[in-house]
């Protein structure tokens, strides 16, 4: 069995529609379903309930900067998070497939095994949910784990201590590869119970100068960066460096420009695009 998992966050975009027939999603494995996470419900039940309250009670300014939307994207928004409990259900890695990061793994592609891998070993951290598997099933919703939602606060703040304790006994002795940006990794409280953990920056040469890659581009990079991990099964350093020199056309590893804290376990890595 693999001993890693890989940290990524949700996508912004989704992919609306689902199974209507899919049971309830807080039931814990009934036929069909998958929730690995189910002890987190009544925290997301919680977080449902006062979202729509809010959507009920707040004017269009305040939702706007709840979602950090406008126009038809915020009526969107609205919509689908005042249905979430009727609404039909999807994996999360179907609902997030519009997403670039998404889009860059190329799950379908992927060989057989490299599949399982990344369902069995991938951990989202979600806004709405928590924690979350890729094959959890999801209705569609919009929530950001930077959102503040009157009477909870801050999202982060909100799942940090119940989030906390499950992801560190998840992580326990395993290889993780950290693809989180920064302000999903803030909803997490590091007790550093892994093996070792991997933060990864991606950099390109532009006009003589190395600069970080942002945006889309740097969520096409994780994509492809996952993209390796499962099919590599990779679980130590060596695994990059052999994989980095000897098969990517696309990035390499500035293994002088890397760091390692023994303290904490964690490596700071830096992949420069070609």
């Amino acid at each position: 069995m693999p001993n890693l998992t890989v940290l990524l966050s949700p996508a912004d975009r989704k992919q609306p529609g689902g199974n209507p027939f899919a049971p309830d999603m807080f039931d814990y494995r009934t036929s069909g379903t998958f929730n690995y996470f189910d002890d987190l419900n009544p925290e997301r039940r919680e977080l449902i309930d006062t979202l729509q309250e809010v959507i009920d009670e707040e004017e269009e300014d305040a939702l706007a900067d709840l979602f950090g939307l406008e126009g038809y994207e915020l009526e969107e928004a609205v919509r689908v998070n005042s249905e979430i409990y009727d609404a039909p259900l999807m994996s999360a890695l179907d609902r997030y497939s519009p997403g670039v990061m998404y889009a860059a793994m190329d799950f379908a592609n992927l060989p057989t095994g490299a599949q399982r891998r990344l369902l069995e070993n991938g951990v989202i951290l979600s806004g709405l949910f928590g924690l979350l598997r890729p094959d959890d099933l999801i209705p569609n919703y919009q929530l950001g784990m930077k959102a503040s939602i009157p009477d909870l606060g801050p999202v982060a703040d909100y799942w940090r201590p119940v989030v906390s304790p499950i992801l560190n006994d998840s992580l326990e002795d395993r290889w993780v590869w950290d693809l989180l940006p920064e302000v999903h990794r803030n909803a997490w409280t590091d007790e550093h119970t892994y093996e070792a953990r991997v933060e990864v920056t991606f950099e390109r040469e532009e006009e003589g100068e190395r600069v970080e890659i942002t945006g889309e581009d740097l969520e096409v990079q994780r994509g492809q960066f996952v993209n390796f991990i499962v099919q590599e099964t990779a679980e130590e350093m060596e695994d990059l460096r052999e994989w980095a020199e000897e098969e990517s056309d696309d990035l390499s590893f500035d293994e002088a420009a890397s760091t390692y804290d023994e303290e904490t376990k964690t490596w700071s890595i830096v992949m420069v695009q070609e």
